[in-house]
């Protein structure tokens, strides 16, 4: 049998049209290349995103507020009737100047509403005996406070008159002390001279 003829040269080329040897290489470089230009080109071409920002979790609406703004505003003053019938009580508000403190006799007179207040004052003036009473309990006497109120309402002066608690002379003055430099209800037709007793005695 006869051997058979080496392949001729041009039967080893490949078919027309495909690259023969490194031109293969070549040729798929090319198309990366390609490739990686053309999806560099469009990721340009894409709006940059925007940052991720973390914050604290959405809690929904505000909860409204429970209180009031309104309630904070106080209400007017009250308007008082300006008619013929309204009758208004004296104020203990001190005038200007001495307000006849300095005048030698007093010739003004007292009203219920001062008496009542000076009555208060003497009721307030018993811690002083109170206290005095949880040293010595069989302590017992009266003691007389002169006051003047000058004709605005203001305690001009506040004095010890009399005063049978010898033992204790410092209740006598602490007592004094409850009616100087007060505000009562401005007395009638000028100044007052006024001399409250006080009898203090044990509760029983």
């Amino acid at each position: 049998m006869a051997p058979k003829a080496p392949p001729s040269a041009s039967s080893l080329r490949p078919p027309a049209g495909v690259p023969s040897g490194n031109g293969k290489f070549v040729l798929l470089a090319i198309l990366l290349v390609g490739f990686i230009v053309s999806l560099i080109a469009w990721k340009s071409c894409q709006k940059p995103a925007e940052p991720i920002v973390l914050g604290p979790p959405d809690a929904g609406l505000a909860p409204r507020p429970t209180h009031n703004v309104d309630d904070d505003i106080p209400p007017p003053p009250a308007i008082e009737d300006s008619g013929t019938e309204a009758v208004k009580k004296p104020v203990a508000v001190a005038t200007g100047g001495n307000a006849q403190c300095d005048v030698k006799k007093c010739s003004g007179s007292s009203t219920s509403d001062v008496e009542l207040a000076l009555s208060s004052r003497a009721k307030q003036a018993h811690r002083c005996y109170d206290a005095a009473l949880g040293q010595d309990p069989t302590l017992r006497g009266k003691v007389s406070i002169a006051v003047r109120i000058g004709s605005g309402g203001q305690a001009c002066s506040a004095s010890v008159a009399s005063n049978e608690l010898t033992s204790a002379p410092t209740v006598a003055t602490c007592v004094a002390g409850y009616f100087r430099g007060q505000n009562f209800p401005a007395p009638r037709s000028g100044c007052i001279d006024v001399n409250i007793p006080i009898n203090f005695v044990p509760r029983q």
